[in-house]
């Protein structure tokens, strides 16, 4: 390495690690502290129980149509697959050599399905369609996989009663420690 080039390296170092800009603890003194407040408008993390779904409601066969313009082009007709993960089937294979991890096989909670199709789908845009949406989708996907039927209504109420094939198959690694944070909670 040239001495310029050493000199050019050091100084931007130096730069880097100089504690101006920097509180007094040491923080880099970026942005403004988050309140309990804060916190619980931006949580929207959704738990088993259905805690934090937000209202609305859909059914599947408004979801068939939501799937069609949104998800089909990565995950195949009637969501089997192809290019990205097969949404439907798969039930009984988990013990086998080539299990099928899909909604209807391995998912254990249906509120779970919506929490993670809410945050992350479309692939695109995610978190760009309405809660009804959302729900509509679920209840395609639940529908799809023999789990609910047509005709049934998914919302706050109905859908943490959904009892998904796989629910029974997770086991809590820590019995002993409680099963969610309450972000709520003073420390």
């Amino acid at each position: 390495m040239s001495t310029r080039r050493l000199v050019l390296a050091l100084a931007c170092l130096g730069i880097a690690c100089s504690p101006s800009g920097q509180d007094p603890d040491g923080a880099p003194g970026l942005g403004l502290p988050a309140s309990n407040e804060d916190v619980a408008h931006v949580f929207w993390s959704i738990f088993p129980d259905g805690e934090n779904l937000p209202p609305g409601s859909g059914t599947a066969a408004e979801g068939r149509i939501l799937f069609q313009l949104h998800c089909q082009a990565c995950h195949g007709l009637g969501g089997a697959g192809k290019p990205a993960d097969r949404l439907v089937g798969g039930q009984g294979s988990l013990g086998s050599e080539m299990p099928v991890k899909t909604i209807g096989s391995y998912w254990p909670y249906a509120t779970t399905v919506f929490n993670y199709v809410r945050r992350a789908m479309p692939y695109t845009a995610p978190m760009s369609l309405s809660n009804d949406d959302y729900y509509a989708l679920t209840a395609y996907l639940l529908q799809i996989n023999e789990i609910i039927s047509s005709d049934e209504i998914v919302n706050a109420d109905t859908l943490p009663q959904v009892v998904m094939p796989n629910r029974e198959g997770f086991v809590l690694s820590y019995p002993s420690r409680p099963a969610r944070y309450d972000y709520r909670a003073d420390p």
